[in-house]
């Protein structure tokens, strides 16, 4: 991997913000199992955290793009948040940091869960402040676990947000990333839900920079964003229908921070480019072909999208292997993979399409399937 610690970042989109969530690359020379706590090519991790600086996106760090809950444990990902916060303040990058409580072992079942759950949040919630990076509040299994109702929810937000020293995001992550987080807000049903979110955001605007809406529903985004107190961005997280949720309407529209923006961010980069001189046709006209190669990645079982973002920057030169931390590789099908290969090549985000052939051809061949059928 070239170093490029002694690059600066680029400026960032002036008329969004936006922040592309990182995956990280798995050190193929430990001796580990999916069981195991993940060792990281710190290099290869790092590298491609430089290359989204260089391309002005902020680095939304320890996200479920990095496999939070799917094989990078809370070590892990705190040394990435020191080690990305470090990296950022180097060359003046933009980083947000995933805070939740997946160093417990199992939900609390004690006199007080929720203050078991509180000191998880706060724990990580501290490591991502002192190594001063912008705190992201993600959902937490456990908090859905144990939740009695909406108030439990109201509760836990309250007492972080007022330990933050910054405003935050708040993250919505819906069922279809993450099936333990369903009644997330302390009901099934969204608009209930929605109502507790609101409330939560309403007694608490201080210190709630934005929120991030992964629901993949693009009308209740838009409804939720409209709603929203003044000076509470919203950050699109809908990896189906990103290009209209950005562009917006009249009445507003969303920032973003999206995992789709790992593999596709040279082409994002020259979509909010035309954005920001003022061009949306042209926005729209160079990233809505994306939309295929991401419905595609993210297509359901929604949680194993890592697989084909990992496996798109190993064809496209940004690591020397195809492996996952927690052995996460296996999540897609044959198919699937070169499926993905054929529309990353078609908007052109394979710099070397033989390099991108002949690793794809490796792949088949280890597969038993050399001639790609089924794709």
């Amino acid at each position: 991997m070239t170093d490029t610690t002694s690059t600066a970042a680029a400026a960032g989109p002036a008329s969004r913000v936006v922040f592309a969530a990182a995956h990280v690359v798995a050190d193929t020379a430990a001796d580990t199992t999916p069981d195991s706590p993940a060792a990281l090519d710190w290099d290869a991790t790092l590298a491609f955290r430089h290359h989204l600086w260089q391309l002005g996106f902020g680095v939304a760090e320890a996200m479920d793009t990095a496999q939070r809950g799917q094989g990078l444990d809370w070590p892990a990902a705190a040394e990435l948040i020191r080690r990305s916060a470090k990296e950022a303040a180097a060359v003046g990058g933009s980083i947000a940091c995933g805070v939740g409580t997946d160093q417990l072992t199992a939900a609390p079942s004690g006199p007080n869960p929720l203050d078991e759950i509180v000191a998880a949040y706060t724990e990580q919630l501290d490591v991502v402040q002192e190594a001063g990076a912008q705190p992201i509040l993600m959902a937490s299994r456990h908090l859905a676990a144990v939740a009695k109702g909406p108030e439990d929810y109201a509760a836990v937000y309250a007492r972080l947000l007022d330990q933050a020293d910054q405003p935050v995001i708040l993250h919505w992550l819906g069922p279809m990333f993450d099936p333990a987080l369903t009644g997330y807000w302390g009901d099934a049903d969204l608009d209930a839900a929605t109502e507790t979110f609101l409330g939560v955001i309403a007694q608490n605007s201080a210190k709630v920079d934005g929120i991030k809406i992964s629901l993949l529903d693009a009308e209740r985004e838009i409804q939720l964003r409209r709603r929203l107190p003044e000076g509470v961005r919203c950050y699109t997280g809908d990896d189906f229908n990103y290009p209209e949720l950005i562009a917006g309407d009249e009445q507003g529209y969303s920032h973003a921070l999206l995992g789709i923006f790992d593999p596709i961010a040279p082409l994002a980069a020259r979509a909010f480019g035309a954005l920001d001189a003022g061009d949306t046709a042209g926005f729209r006209e160079i990233l809505d072909p994306s939309v295929e190669l991401s419905r595609h990645l993210f297509a359901a079982p929604t949680r194993f999208y890592k697989t084909g973002v990992v496996f798109l920057a190993w064809l496209a030169g940004y690591q020397n292997h195809f492996r996952m931390v927690g052995g996460m590789e296996g999540a897609r099908s044959v198919p699937h993979l070169v499926k993905a290969h054929r529309l990353a090549a078609e908007l052109g985000l394979l710099p070397d399409p033989e390099l991108a052939e002949h690793r794809l051809g490796l792949l088949l061949e280890v597969a038993g399937n050399p001639k790609g059928v089924g794709a």
